[in-house]
């Protein structure tokens, strides 16, 4: 299992579209990946979980990820979180 901190920066938080894309981005790969935001853990993989964090800019994310994939899958939703610009 590997556990990382990171920080969404898109001016508007997580909304559709950036959601949308997350979501896809996470269903890329065989793990199970978890965001947790404050008390709410949500399957990166459900776009309304996602949706339901009402996550915003400059707020932290934990992504925890587990499976044959996680390596690959911690990095992609790393780059996705450090990259994405709404």
């Amino acid at each position: 299992m590997k556990r990382e901190t990171m920080m969404i920066r898109m001016d508007s938080g997580l909304e559709a579209r950036p959601v949308a894309e997350l979501v896809q981005e996470a269903s890329k790969y065989d793990s199970t990946i978890y965001l947790y935001v404050k008390e709410k853990k949500i399957n990166a993989k459900s776009i309304m979980g996602v949706m339901a964090l009402l996550a915003e800019d400059a707020e932290e994310v934990i992504v925890e990820v587990d499976g044959v994939d996680e390596d690959k899958a911690i990095n992609s939703m790393g780059e996705f979180f450090r990259n994405k610009v709404s």
